[in-house]
């Protein structure tokens, strides 16, 4: 595997770019080199060759003219549920397998009229459901560190493609944790933003009252960047925050002499039975390390950790079944060949369209949606998402950060988990932020005895991204590396 830098980080990339000592030409080529050399990995379901080739050779004359975007040079893949006009988007499913899709995302358009490459499409869960990224009408993932375990889910291929370089940045869809999971068992960097931050026009939806589209690299300066064009209001998304986009690629390098930081993490989540115990003794080596260099620690109580995951699995699977239920083989869509009648069309397009994941959550969403059910169910979950926000608003009320693992375990190994609910059990720690709507990212901790990593997760208040980006950088600049 090839694991040259300058072809994994951007901001080093544009450098060589400004100096004149490669071209867009070259980045390309490289890294369609790296994806070639590195294609058992099965991240990309799509590689966009020939295209690249010649937005390479556009924005190589437009940088001769000094007419280029903020991003002329930045590789990107992208999550098979993310559309990109007059190419395909499946969501990794036989229902959309042939899918073309007819405009851009506005996440994708805004790269581009930046002079972003878009390199191809990304493997993923289907419909982003799934933690370990096997569920893929296209097969799974290998993490690149280690080809026998899982790269985390859903957004698996995009995890493996940034740690294997090929590609500076991904852009991902993020529900319970599908960046920040994925992200830390590859051991690069995942952010989820404030939910309405990013438009979400053009992402093909999984449960929308969570759903965020965030970005996986290996700098933060690259998310910084990424984050900046790719944020604020959007006409073709009422859910988009009005507020004005900072300028994140300037963010502050931040010193803990210069800010009295407030940092709060949650005991509870480290006696989780579930915490790998070399995880939860390196998290606290690091508060540790943060006590020493002079931030106020608090040790908080969250009684409300056990009901995280039956909250996100209630109110997800409700809203997957109202967001699939479009897909019936009548307007587009997988369409079986053995109908007699309309009952027959439906029921075999959906049987035989979906994989088996899907088909669990529509039916666990259409059962908690029933008029017996919902009130004891569905109606008690969002009650209980309420109180969650109002916890974790009361954490943040006298504190800067929260810190929490982001995943119980490392990386597991591929067909460990055969058990839903053990799978479920793997997003206990992210499903926080997207319940809550809070930014968060996760940041490469440590290695563990296997030389596996896994990450620290970071959540912020609401539009505080630049607070994480400064915090996250001070980080791996100051502690993280200080072993």
């Amino acid at each position: 595997m090839s694991n040259n830098r300058k072809n994994k980080i951007f901001i080093q990339t544009k450098i060589l770019l400004d100096k004149k000592k490669t071209s867009c030409v070259d980045i390309v080529e490289s890294f369609l080199k790296n994806i070639n050399e590195n294609n058992h990995l099965n991240a990309f379901i799509e590689v966009f060759a020939s295209e690249a080739r010649e937005k390479a050779v556009e924005i190589d004359k437009k940088i001769k003219f000094s007419k280029a975007g903020k991003l002329a040079g930045m590789i990107v893949g992208i999550k098979d549920n993310i559309l990109y006009k007059n190419h395909k988007s499946s969501a990794a499913s036989k229902m959309l397998e042939n899918f073309i899709s007819p405009y851009n995302s506005t996440v994708v358009k805004r790269l581009i009229d930046e002079d972003a490459i878009i390199i191809g499409r990304l493997n993923c869960d289907e419909f982003a459901m799934g933690s370990s990224n096997e569920t893929s009408y296209f097969g799974k993932v290998l993490n690149p560190v280690n080809n026998k375990k899982v790269p985390g889910g859903s957004s698996g291929g995009a995890a493996a493609a940034v740690k294997a370089g090929l590609c500076h940045i991904a852009l991902a869809t993020d529900t319970g944790g599908s960046v920040r999971q994925p992200a830390s068992f590859c051991g690069v960097i995942g952010l989820k933003p404030t939910y309405g931050r990013v438009s979400r026009y053009g992402c093909i939806a999984y449960a929308s009252s969570c759903d965020q589209i965030g970005i996986i690299a290996n700098n933060i300066s690259d998310i910084a960047i990424a984050l900046e064009i790719i944020a604020g209001r959007d006409d073709f998304d009422s859910t988009v925050s009005s507020l004005s986009v900072p300028e994140y690629s300037k963010f502050e390098r931040l010193s803990s002499k210069e800010k009295k930081i407030k940092i709060s993490y949650i005991k509870n989540c480290l006696n989780n039975k579930n915490l790998n115990s070399e995880i939860k003794n390196k998290f606290l080596k690091t508060i540790k390390s943060l006590k020493e260099k002079g931030f106020e620690i608090k040790e908080r109580e969250f009684p409300l950790l056990k009901y995280l995951v039956p909250v996100y699995q209630i109110i997800t699977s409700a809203e997957a079944s109202s967001n699939l239920s479009r897909y019936n083989g009548v307007n587009y869509g997988f369409r079986s060949n053995d109908i007699n009648d309309v009952d027959s069309l439906f029921t075999k397009s959906r049987t035989q369209g979906f994989g088996k994941e899907v088909k669990r959550k529509i039916m666990l969403g259409t059962f908690v949606l029933s008029l017996e059910y919902y009130e004891k169910y569905y109606e008690k979950a969002q009650k209980l998402r309420r109180m969650i926000l109002d916890e974790i608003d009361k954490i943040l009320s006298d504190s800067d950060y929260i810190l929490l693992p982001t995943t119980p375990t490392p990386a597991f190994n591929i067909g460990e988990i055969k058990k839903p609910v053990e799978m479920y059990m793997q997003d206990i720690f992210t499903v926080l932020a997207n319940l809550t709507g809070k930014p968060a990212i996760s940041i490469p901790l440590y290695l563990n005895s296997c030389n596996m990593p896994f990450g620290m997760q970071i959540i912020a208040d609401s539009f505080r991204e630049n607070n994480l980006f400064e915090f996250s950088n001070f980080l791996l600049n100051d502690i993280l590396n200080d072993k």
